[in-house]
């Protein structure tokens, strides 16, 4: 599985994935303040799952209908913060491939899977 995290996700989180031996690009690497637009379309070519804070990407995939090979939106309040690595890699340790092209909201305690409509 390969991943592109989102210029707003946190340096720490790409951090623990790639220590974990998941493929991370990081578009702050990358492509810095790129349009969140173009995130998922690199995401798509390249069939990546795009890792993000933003909720945009929400809106994006629902509201816009925007092509996707899969989200995870990391929605953890400040406190909580410190547990966000080990439930993401706890979460594709479980489900792996099956998030391909999913939208999955990720919160402390509950995690939310979706398909994205189809484009």
């Amino acid at each position: 599985m390969h991943f592109l995290a989102d210029e707003d996700c946190d340096a720490l989180i790409v951090r623990a994935l790639r220590n974990d031996g998941l493929d991370v690009l990081s578009v702050s690497e990358i492509s810095p303040r790129a349009e969140d637009a173009d995130v998922m379309r690199l995401g798509v070519r390249e069939r990546r799952i795009v890792v993000t804070e933003d909720k945009d990407f929400g809106r994006l995939v629902y509201a816009q209908g925007q092509k996707t090979a899969g989200v995870i939106l990391l929605r953890y309040p400040f406190p909580a913060r410190r547990q966000i690595s080990r439930d993401v890699i706890k979460l594709l340790r479980e489900k792996g491939e099956k998030l391909a092209g999913c939208f999955v909201t990720i919160q402390p305690g509950r995690i939310r899977i979706g398909r994205a409509p189809e484009t």
